[in-house]
């Protein structure tokens, strides 16, 4: 079942979590505004095998049960129930300042290492510098507005083969110890 998926209104996106039961998000009210967030109890009551949740790296917004959601899955995976996520490197804990000094941009939300090294299971996703700008200009990534800005600062090509290289780092060391074991 689909727990929480950001869209941003991308119609690949949903395109391809059309026909997964979704569980309603929950709603939190905060600065007059309500905010959808992943509903916890919900999701422990239906237990489904399997449950995704996107973007592991989000932080909750105030008045949730945890402060941020890869503490939501914790408490699901306590629960006996798998879940899928995503995860950007550049939210890895200790590759945050990294990335910062390589693009400039402070990296604000982050998950500690430890939850990333718990996982059963990573796949990487990866395209070229080129392939992923052209995604970007295409309006997949971001919204058309943020284009411009996104092209010129965060998704430079320099930047992007940083991170591919950061991610595969990543990746090849989590090997590196599950072949040690």
């Amino acid at each position: 079942v689909i727990g929480y998926i950001e869209t941003h209104g991308r119609k690949d996106t949903v395109r391809i979590s059309e026909g997964l039961p979704e569980i309603k998000r929950k709603k939190i009210e905060y600065k007059d505004t309500v905010v959808e967030e992943t509903d916890i109890d919900e999701i422990i009551k239906i237990k489904p095998e399997i449950v995704i949740i996107d973007e592991l790296a989000h932080t909750n917004a105030p008045g949730s049960r945890h402060k941020k959601r890869y503490q939501d899955i914790l408490e699901i995976l306590n629960c006996g129930i798998d879940v899928w996520t995503t995860l950007n490197v550049q939210h890895m804990e200790s590759r945050a300042s990294i990335v910062e000094n390589i693009t400039g941009i402070k990296i604000g939300e982050t998950v500690p290492d430890y939850i990333v090294e718990q996982a059963d299971r990573i796949e990487i996703i990866d395209i070229t510098p080129e392939e992923l700008q052209k995604r970007v200009r295409e309006g997949k990534v971001y919204a058309p507005e943020k284009t411009d800005l996104a092209l010129n600062n965060f998704f430079r090509e320099g930047n992007i083969t940083a991170l591919r290289e950061i991610a595969l780092h990543v990746v090849a060391k989590l090997v590196d110890k599950d072949i040690t074991e």
